[in-house]
């Protein structure tokens, strides 16, 4: 079956094998889609003081993700494309969910040793502050806790997500939302862009 490009939100339905081009199919509209891609990522990134950066994603950023991954380390078989598919279909959010890449922002080795430490505990201190007040917390990725979490330490990259009711759904699309780090060694807060209110709508509302 030839694979066939997929650009439309579609929140709630994972990639599957034909969704995903092969190397020479994929070269002949890298340029286009990480360019299409990079400007959907503009609206879905949110900086969050100096060193905290949260990617909201969704199928499509997932989709430049695995392309990307299969191209760096030239996978040629479907083998090699199901074990992206079951790296990176995780985040894909779901109807009525919020997916997050959360990334501490930083690259010298002074910087690492003075804020890893400090920011233990950091993936569940991002929290979305609805109109009415309502706090909507994370929920971590278990499998990621086990492997780079440790009591004394934290990873530069974390996985999460959030959950809504109905109710809280349309709370959000009302706004205005913030994002909050409400971690003791790093309280921050912003408020979310119109453009990107709507931009996460289209996940939280996604059919099923």
């Amino acid at each position: 079956m030839t694979p066939v490009l997929s650009t439309s939100h579609n929140g709630s339905r994972k990639l599957v094998l034909e969704d995903i081009l092969d190397l020479r199919a994929y070269e002949k509209v890298r340029v286009a889609e990480k360019a299409r891609v990079s400007e959907l990522k503009r609206k879905r990134r949110v900086e969050l003081g100096t060193i905290l950066t949260v990617l909201f994603e969704n199928r499509d950023t997932m989709w430049i993700q695995i392309q990307e991954m299969l191209r760096a380390e030239k996978v040629l078989t479907d083998e090699g494309v199901y074990e992206e598919l079951n790296a990176y279909n995780p985040l894909i959010p779901e109807p009525g969910q919020l997916s997050c890449t959360v990334f501490i922002e930083i690259t010298t080795e002074a910087a690492m040793h003075e804020w890893l430490p400090k920011l233990v505990g950091i993936e569940r201190s991002i929290v979305l502050v609805l109109s009415d007040g309502t706090e909507v917390h994370p929920v971590t990725d278990a499998q990621h806790d086990a492997a780079l979490t440790r009591e004394d330490i934290t990873a530069a990259v974390h996985y999460i997500h959030f959950n809504f009711t109905p109710e809280q759904v349309a709370t959000f699309a009302g706004g205005p939302v913030q994002l909050r780090c409400i971690h003791s060694n790093y309280l921050e807060v912003i408020e979310l862009a119109d453009s990107t209110v709507g931009e996460l709508l289209l996940d939280l509302q996604a059919n099923s």
